[in-house]
């Protein structure tokens, strides 16, 4: 499998090292790879935005870091 090297906000991290701590994934390395694949099937389920729509200024359902896939 390729290795990909990728740099995060440290708010992610600490919430995916929350779910490893929590049992919900054996290791970080699963836990973004999970992760990645279910953003990623979501995206193909419900396709790239229009370019009539767009975003709140202040992000995503109106929390700035907050991300729905």
């Amino acid at each position: 499998m390729p290795k990909v090297n990728i740099s995060v906000p440290e708010h992610l991290e600490m919430q995916i090292a929350q779910l490893v701590e929590q049992g919900e994934f054996m290791s970080r390395e699963e836990a973004i790879e999970e992760l990645l694949s279910t953003g990623i099937r979501a995206f193909k389920t419900s396709g790239p935005m229009d370019e009539d729509d767009h975003l709140e200024d202040d992000g995503m359902m109106g929390h700035e870091d907050e991300y729905v896939f």
